[in-house]
């Protein structure tokens, strides 16, 4: 059950229900052009049910509001972020560059939903529903990506993270890689491989993400195993900065980045 203190969840259903009348539908009519039935609808509304994405997608959708309710559940789910990744988020979505390094997983903003979900569920402790939200979450932010006029977005992953030979991880990692072929072929996108004939480098001793906003200034996450830190202090966002060219400096050029990625991609099909 959502909880009762949370005013956008109430915002939520109370649109649900002001966007229902207005269409002229009680709930059994609206439960039967949204799949659900008439007592689903008023545990929705009453706030005994979770608010679910599928169902206030296809609640936008019958009644015409123009994506309201999963915008609404998109601010909800930020503000259950972390208080520490909520200024990221904020930069990330105004940002005009995007510098992101990782050298064990496909940074966020690149990962297909398979993947994402596979590298999320890795945490024992998260219940299935927390799974999805996050999943969901994580594939909200890659609209920043998508809009008009998005950023542009350079990012350099290492060579040997493409290689995992696990059976099962096969046919997952394919499908990513594929995605990343074709996200580097879009004009704001660049994707760098460290190829594995490089030895220890500096952006081995972990990730690190670098946004320049739309003010000029730079600001920058580094994610750990319990959370992460937004830095936007002077001399850390001018140490990643120098440590961003190092690694850039490593990888192979665009082009055969790309070559190297689609390689992959015929070695295992």
């Amino acid at each position: 059950m959502e909880r009762a203190t949370e005013p956008i969840a109430d915002l939520i259903r109370a649109q649900l229900r002001r966007l229902r009348t207005a269409a002229g539908l009680n709930q059994e009519e609206f439960g039967k052009q949204v799949h659900y039935s008439g007592s689903m609808i008023s545990a929705v509304e009453l706030g005994q049910r979770p608010l679910d994405r599928a169902f206030l997608t296809r609640a936008d959708e019958v009644l015409d509001s123009g994506g309201l309710l999963i915008a609404l559940l998109r601010m909800m789910e930020r503000e259950r972020q972390p208080s520490w990744f909520r200024p990221w988020l904020d930069a990330e979505r105004t940002a005009r560059q995007l510098r992101c390094f990782h050298p064990t997983l496909i940074p966020a903003l690149l990962q297909t939903e398979i993947y994402a979900r596979a590298v999320i569920r890795y945490d024992g402790l998260l219940s299935d529903e927390e799974v999805e939200k996050r999943v969901a979450a994580r594939m909200d932010r890659q609209a920043v990506l998508a809009q008009p006029d998005p950023p542009q977005l350079i990012a350099v992953v290492d060579e040997a993270l493409l290689h995992r030979e696990d059976e099962s991880f096969r046919g997952l990692m394919t499908r990513q890689v594929e995605h990343l072929v074709a996200m580097a072929e879009r004009p704001t996108i660049s994707i760098h491989v460290v190829p594995l004939g490089v030895g220890l480098y500096s952006g081995m001793s972990g990730p690190f993400t670098l946004v320049h906003s739309t003010d000029g200034g730079w600001v920058a996450s580094l994610e750990n195993q319990l959370s992460g830190t937004v830095v936007d202090g002077e001399p850390a966002v001018a140490t990643l900065l120098a440590r961003w060219e190092t690694v850039r400096n490593e990888a192979l050029p665009r082009r055969q980045s790309l070559e190297l990625l689609k390689e992959v991609v015929t070695s295992w099909t």
